[in-house]
């Protein structure tokens, strides 16, 4: 199976010969007409807008060719742009549209509202859930002082925070998913964070700082699941096979029989090949709307349904001063995965109290999920956590719990939340 990206050159030689109407030039303006049609009846379909990305996609065209499209549109008053978080969303201005040919409105008669028209439904108004008793709340977090498990520092917190979980909870509604499309992580109370799972296919970043237990976290993910017969895919850009399999069987994992049963694959890759590809096709075809890169090869036989890219950092390290060229090749790696229908965790590494998520924006903008791993120090012990900070298309708690790493693999305490220490300089 081999991985094809794209990416999207603009070569706009200086032309100083007089212009001249060809073959070639009527030609290149019936596909621009073909083109500004195509761009403009999906702009119409989609009332919500589309980034460029969206119409690169399903028109299959180069980024400078959309962009020039878009650009005329605009101009011309028909297109609209506006900003949702990092996305530059383009719709159609309806309202530049040719007025169409307005029928006479027939003025609308209005009848006198009679009693007999009026339904009395104030008895039915009452809300379904009782209000939040305060009361008990504050019982149940003296009985927690008076055992020790909470201090009174984290008391007032939970206190505090009992209006809005109560808010949060009662707001909660079903995804419509069922659960076979859902995956477990199967690690210890980690699942309990979710009300169903990870949505099958979807793309999360893994973030945290060093230590703080990301690329075990998956290694043990992609253990369970190899377990159950499904395949699984390590791409490491940083540590060897060898390594990572040394590490597995350290906490008593019987990788190697994973492996000669074809469920887990764990390869290492060079970043630096990547660029140096990229970099070669970008000489060899300027003025091409198109450039074939096959950075990522997999086994024909071999098609994963979970995979663990180990990191973005490294990758992005490795295209240094080639923001641009990054960007593509990550878009175009996150819409590989969802080609195929994988359920993807990608490593970016942070500070250890991380405030951006990813190296360029794009990352945390394309992933449908974010999990945060922690590794907070109180004076001179260190303690971990870990929270989903988001996870399109699933419902899960939103809070920082404990986590810790035994002689076993992590184990999650979903019920011990973690209040201080988080925002403090130290972890920086």
């Amino acid at each position: 199976m081999i991985l094809h990206c794209y990416l999207h050159l603009y070569y706009s030689p200086m032309i100083h010969q007089p212009y001249k109407l060809d073959v070639f030039s009527i030609k290149d303006m019936e596909q621009k007409d073909k083109t500004r049609i195509k761009i403009k009846d999906l702009l119409q379909s989609h009332p919500d807008g589309l980034t460029i990305a969206d119409l690169m996609r399903k028109t299959g065209l180069a980024r400078h060719t959309v962009l020039a499209r878009l650009h005329t549109f605009i101009g011309q008053g028909h297109v609209n742009v506006r900003k949702i978080n990092m996305a530059k969303l383009h719709y159609w201005n309806a309202q530049t549209d040719e007025p169409k040919e307005k029928k006479e409105e027939k003025p609308i008669e209005l009848k006198p509202l009679k009693e007999e028209h009026i339904t009395h439904n104030r008895e039915k108004s009452k809300p379904e859930e009782p209000f939040i008793d305060m009361a008990k709340i504050k019982e149940e977090i003296g009985k927690e002082l008076q055992k020790g498990t909470v201090n009174q520092e984290q008391a007032q917190v939970k206190e505090q925070r009992a209006h809005v979980s109560h808010t949060v909870n009662r707001s909660k509604h079903k995804t419509g998913r069922k659960e076979d499309e859902f995956i477990k992580t199967e690690v210890p109370g980690f699942d309990q964070l979710f009300d169903q799972g990870i949505p099958k296919g979807s793309a999360v970043l893994v973030a945290g700082g060093a230590g703080s237990g990301k690329t075990l976290l998956l290694l043990e993910i992609l253990k369970n699941h190899a377990s159950k017969g499904h395949k699984c895919l390590y791409m490491s850009f940083e540590e060897s096979e060898d390594r990572l399999i040394h590490h597995m069987e350290d906490f008593g994992w019987n990788v190697r029989d994973l492996i000669k049963k074809g469920n887990l694959l764990i390869k290492k890759f060079n970043p630096f090949e990547i660029t140096r590809s990229v970099d070669a096709l970008l000489m060899k075809a300027k003025g091409e709307l198109l450039i074939d890169i096959e950075p990522i090869i997999f086994p024909k036989d071999f098609k994963p349904d979970i995979i663990v890219v180990d990191s973005l950092t490294a990758i992005a390290s490795a295209f240094t001063d080639k923001e641009d060229s990054y960007r593509i090749y990550i878009e175009q790696l996150f819409t590989f995965f969802q080609g195929i229908d994988a359920t993807s965790f990608l490593i970016t590494e942070t500070k250890q109290i991380p405030t951006v998520f990813s190296q360029t924006g794009v990352e945390e903008f394309l992933a449908d999920g974010v999990i945060v791993l922690y590794n907070i120090r109180k004076g001179n012990i260190r303690e971990n956590a870990i929270e989903v900070l988001k996870l399109r298309g699933a419902n899960h708690q939103k809070k920082i719990v404990a986590m810790q790493i035994t002689n076993e693999g992590i184990i999650v305490y979903p019920e011990q939340e973690v209040f201080g220490g988080i925002d403090d300089g130290e972890n920086k």
